[in-house]
């Protein structure tokens, strides 16, 4: 549960392991593999790599060969593409480089293939006593879970031992300011925000309204505390429709009354049993309503 470590093994090609656990994590990558060589080349057909947003694993060739392709394969994963393309390099001293010269003398045919992630995306920020139950439920499903917390006390591995067996991919964040993990998530997370400190619930919430969606965004607590809230975030600058995209309290309305409803045990199922229909479904393009709000000045 190593919130930073992508570590490579050694039980197959760096960029096969690394591409598997991008998709266990919900991080897109490129696969860019070599697909023709002609002339003097540094790798042949068949030499493939893998990039992210932050790494790259694998090589076709290295010199300015391989950050051109690392650089357009960020492209396409900050543009969110879907579709492949082919990038044509001739290596000699007279092509136009932009990461220095390389001039092997022959020409090489990259193919760039998105891998979008292949889990839904879920981040529970705060890991007290409904949090930690909510995490319980979402493991049991092939989902990558984020657990965030401003406390380090909440994420010890004795605190969080019954996730060990997950068969989702967990990952703790200790985060003193919780909503800067949020520029980490990929796009399209669900969104669950139920910290010990409305100040921390308030912060959260107005930067991921600040961040594309389409991802179920829900806020913990009771409906004087939303109307509070709504408030506070129109004079920050959010409009109606963004507000829209807010579930709270959240929770089936149903196993929210009763007299067990206080219980943590109870309140993550009902949370749990709301974003269940989320989770399956496959992510989606930014409409222009969702357009987050604009930039704060200090």
């Amino acid at each position: 549960m190593d919130p930073h470590a992508l570590s490579v093994g050694a039980g197959g090609p760096a960029w096969l392991t690394a591409l598997t656990r991008l998709s266990a994590r919900g991080e897109a990558a490129v696969l860019v593999t070599v697909s023709a060589s002609r002339g003097h080349t540094p790798r042949e057909a068949g030499a493939r790599m893998v990039v992210s947003l932050t790494g790259t694993w694998g090589s076709v060739g290295g010199g300015n060969l391989e950050a051109t392709a690392a650089a357009r394969a960020r492209a396409l994963i900050r543009a969110q593409a879907q579709a492949p393309e082919t990038l044509t390099l001739r290596l000699t001293d007279r092509a136009a480089n932009e990461h220095g010269r390389q001039c092997c003398g022959g020409e090489v045919t990259l193919h760039l293939d998105p891998i979008l992630p292949a889990r839904a995306q879920v981040a529970v920020f705060g890991a007290g006593h409904v949090g930690l139950e909510l995490a319980r439920l979402l493991a049991r499903h092939p989902v990558g879970l984020h657990l965030i917390d401003s406390r380090a006390a909440q994420l010890t591995l004795e605190r969080l031992a019954p996730l060990q067996d997950a068969e989702a991919h967990v990952t703790a964040h200790h985060a003193p300011i919780p909503e800067l993990v949020l520029e980490d998530l990929p796009p399209g997370t669900h969104v669950l925000i139920l910290t010990h400190d409305h100040a921390e619930d308030a912060a959260i919430l107005d930067a991921a309204l600040r961040r594309p969606g389409p991802g179920f965004l829900g806020l913990i607590g009771s409906g004087a505390k939303w109307s509070r809230f709504q408030a506070q975030l129109r004079d920050l600058g959010h409009s109606p429709e963004a507000l829209a995209r807010v579930t709270s309290p959240i929770g089936l309305p149903a196993l929210n009354a009763g007299p067990h409803r206080k219980h943590p045990a109870v309140i993550a199922l009902s949370v749990a049993a709301q974003l269940l229909p989320h989770l399956t479904q496959p992510p989606l393009t930014p409409t222009p309503a969702q357009t987050p709000a604009p930039e704060r000045t200090p």
